[in-house]
């Protein structure tokens, strides 16, 4: 059964006609999901209702056993739930569509520089066109080569309609289309001068969006970390003495605040932050397909398995018992993202490495063309002078080139190439360029020259964008991990000791359960290491599962350990 299947089945049972609006049918279609618009939003209204009602009938139930405060409280949490779930649907696909267009934007310099490059060997604005498209990855290459297809016999040459689909969203790509056109029909000695501000527009328009947004964010950022996170970890460090003042907090309603309130807020804050985000530099994307990742879950499976045991025996015998789930779920959860993520990690250091001399490369290569040598000679010798991966890389395209006697495109791309299981967009591209070069010969070197600046340029924008993004998300990341935990654990044991002296006793107070908060605060922690540090990253890099899963997998494992630690720590000096 699939989710088409589900929703429909669910949105049967709303009666009513619903008018969705026509950018979520939008939306859904861009991310290729098969859910119709109408029948999810009725789906969805059904759910609302569904979990209101329950959340209607846990006030009756609680009410006559429990404080007026407390039933509302745990009420007032789920209907929040249910009430959020239109919203969610309704906002969540757009959301969604709109980081992954985020996403594509991140090669829109590479895009640029390509057809720049085509340029410089044949001043044909089509040509250059097609060949950005067909050299090309992503999204944003997709969506160039359908324009160019629907050109195709029409006076158009499909950047027209490109520009007008991503124009909006990255004006800078306007710009620097309009200067490869100018270049396209410019005397040869001005078409070199037009071609390089075209790639230095799309450049710079990344680094002002970027810089744009980094300046924008910092006072949400700030405020979100001040009444999302700082504001909430100073109430739980205060409870003990509000509780002994005879304010009777009760637990239910410590666990509706905390565990499901505040995570709605904070979520939805966090992704109304990573929707803002202009451009994204994303690691490449290591499916289960990949050769280095194995095929099976059971490794998972089993990490999981033996961090939950190892955290639930260590929690048991060094803190107290109430402290083995929260162990449990963050050691085991944590351990299995690790492990899920290790071997597409090692995939990423391995792409990182191979485009760290990537424009050494290109520029070596491109100054041999352009002395008159051959593309095949010029790459054995680039790969004798360029140093780590990327020499690696080269002199394995190299050799395989010269004993199998295939094309240089084939020698890196082809079959059992030198990049067939290195998802790297960028050296796959740089490849091309190559193979461009031993078809076009001396005008392609000069070319390669200024391609080779065109890469470094790029990787030097995406270095100082992350360096400024990080200023501002390594708050989260380190709150995150630990100083949220420390706070939370040395609140408990605080709790406990106020609990075992019957200070609350003496001013009338009720003192709250060690276990009950203490599971309490720990899901707080155990989310919050999860909420920030996954908005931290999609901040720095954009979403990607690998690396996501990763930092995620070990936030939760130090959010553990720190909370446990720290409440044993502060025990000791109570």
């Amino acid at each position: 059964m699939n989710v088409r299947t589900v929703v429909d089945d669910v949105a049967s049972w709303w009666p009513w006609a619903v008018d969705p609006d026509p950018e979520l049918g939008r939306a859904l279609a861009y991310l290729g999901c098969g859910a119709d618009a109408a029948a999810l939003e009725r789906a969805a209204r059904v759910v609302a209702v569904v979990v209101v009602a329950v959340a209607v009938g846990i006030g009756a139930v609680l009410g006559p056993v429990t404080s007026a405060t407390t039933s509302i409280a745990v009420a007032s949490a789920v209907a929040a739930v249910g009430v959020a779930v239109p919203l969610v649907v309704d906002r969540g696909p757009r959301w969604l569509a709109t980081m992954v267009r985020t996403r594509a934007l991140g090669s829109a310099a590479g895009l640029v520089g390509r057809a720049a490059l085509r340029l410089r060997v044949d001043p044909t604005v089509e040509r250059a066109a097609a060949f950005a498209a067909e050299t090309g990855t992503g999204a944003l290459a997709r969506s160039l080569g359908a324009h160019v297809e629907r050109a195709a016999g029409t006076p158009r040459n499909g950047f027209d309609g490109f520009v007008r689909e991503w124009g909006e969203r990255f004006p800078a790509l306007s710009r620097a289309v309009a200067r490869l056109d100018a270049a396209a029909s410019a005397p040869a000695d001005e078409r070199v001068q037009q071609l390089d501000r075209a790639v230095e527009a799309a450049l710079d328009g990344v680094q002002e969006e970027l810089a744009s947004f980094t300046s924008e964010i910092r006072g949400a950022v700030t405020g979100l970390y001040a009444f999302g996170i700082l504001l909430p970890l100073a109430l739980i460090g205060v409870l003990p003495a509000a509780n002994a003042a005879g304010a009777r907090l009760s637990l239910p309603v410590i666990v509706a605040l905390y565990d499901v309130l505040l995570p709605i807020a904070v979520v939805t804050a966090g992704a109304w932050l990573l929707v803002r985000r202009p451009v994204a530099f994303p690691p490449p994307r290591v499916g289960r397909e990949h050769p280095d990742t194995p095929d099976g879950r059971l490794h998972v499976v089993a990490g999981g398995l033996v961090g939950g045991a190892v955290g639930t025996a260590g929690a048991t015998a060094l803190v107290e018992p109430w402290a083995a789930p929260i162990a449990a779920v963050g050691l085991g959860v944590g351990s299995a993202l690790v492990v899920d993520a290790r071997a597409a990690k090692r995939v990423h250091e391995r792409v990182r490495a191979v485009e760290a001399d990537l424009h050494d490369a290109c520029y070596l290569v491109g100054r041999r063309v352009a002395a008159g040598e051959a593309v095949e000679t010029a790459l054995a010798d680039a790969a004798d002078r360029v140093a780590g991966e990327t020499g690696a890389m080269l002199a394995d395209a190299a050799r395989r080139q010269r004993r199998l006697g295939v094309t240089v495109g084939e020698a890196f791309d082809g079959e059992h190439g030198a990049l067939a299981t290195l998802p790297s967009r960028r050296a796959r591209e740089v490849a091309t360029l190559f193979d461009l070069a031993a078809t076009e010969g001396r005008p392609a070197g000069e070319a390669l020259i200024a391609t080779a600046e065109h890469v470094e340029e790029l990787r030097r924008v995406e270095r100082e964008a992350r360096r400024e993004l990080s200023k501002v998300t390594d708050t989260l990341t380190n709150t995150a991990a630990m100083f949220g935990p420390i706070v939370g654990g040395a609140t408990v044991a605080l709790s406990a000791r106020v609990a075992s002296t019957g200070t609350t006793a003496q001013f009338g107070g009720g003192s709250l359960p060690t276990a009950g908060l203490g599971l309490a605060v720990g899901a707080y922690v155990l989310w919050l290491a999860v909420a920030l540090t996954t908005l931290s990253t999609g901040l720095t890099r954009g979403l990607d599962r690998t690396l996501v899963g990763h930092r995620v997998g070990v936030a939760l494992c130090l959010a553990t350990v720190c909370y446990l630690a720290s409440y044993v720590g502060a025990g000791l000096f109570l």
